[in-house]
């Protein structure tokens, strides 16, 4: 046993393994974790339309913060062209929610946090497989400190709402979840 495991015999056998294990490597199929389902020999294309805010309470930079989100989302996590007019898939929709509520109430009858959600329809289009269509209203929120002044933390509440609504609209649109 002792002779199995000398140096002079170990080391060689030891770095041609690793040697197969790595050049093996090249010839494993490579899985990502993204969520994407996308048959890239069917689907070539994606068309993003804007998401237009049409929510009674209006805080304009939200539009493009969102669109830039979904923009950025899709690009990074799939092979998708992203075109104008026809295409293989179609994303489209509109903000339709954007409201404030208080959440938790303090002994003095004033509330202590308030939630900011926002609600964002959207319609999603396979134009090779019709089944696929969605038509769904996604909805995320974040609390904060009803000390705070909206304004102070408005701009960074919509960037991680609309983080987890770009995930949510994703993974059941093009994630196929």
């Amino acid at each position: 046993m002792k002779a199995l495991l000398s140096p002079k015999r170990f080391l060689p056998r030891f770095i041609a393994a690793c040697v197969m294990i790595i050049a093996a490597g090249g010839c494993i199929p490579r899985y990502t974790l993204n969520g994407s389902s996308i048959n890239y020999d069917i689907y070539k294309n994606i068309n993003i339309s804007d998401f237009p805010i049409r929510a009674s309470l209006v805080y304009p930079p939200l539009q493009q913060t969102f669109e830039n989100e979904l923009l950025n989302y899709v690009t990074r996590n799939t092979r998708l062209n992203v075109i104008d007019g026809n295409s293989d898939l179609e994303l489209s929709g509109e903000i339709t929610g954007y409201s404030l509520s208080p959440q938790a109430v303090g002994t003095d009858a004033y509330a202590t946090e308030t939630r900011l959600t926002i609600t964002v329809h959207v319609k999603y289009t396979d134009n090779k497989n019709p089944a696929n269509n969605i038509d769904q209203s996604f909805s995320a929120y974040r609390q904060f400190d009803s000390s705070l002044m909206l304004t102070d933390v408005q701009d960074g509440l919509c960037q991680e709402i609309s983080e987890e609504l770009v995930n949510l609209i994703f993974n059941a649109t093009l994630g196929n979840w």
